[in-house]
């Protein structure tokens, strides 16, 4: 039941990671912090619709 899911940064769009999850455990959006090349720091990212 695992699908692949992309994280887009919340400050410039760019697309950086690509993850999975359990979406029948976890159903709603994934919100992480991580780096991002393009700001050279951290921000949230979000799942991609």
């Amino acid at each position: 039941m695992r699908e692949n899911i992309i994280l887009k940064c919340t400050d410039c769009g760019e697309e950086n990671y690509i993850t999975t999850k359990n979406k029948k455990l976890h159903p709603d959006r994934m919100e992480v912090k991580k780096y991002c090349p393009r700001c050279n720091k951290v921000t949230v990212h979000k799942e991609k619709k």
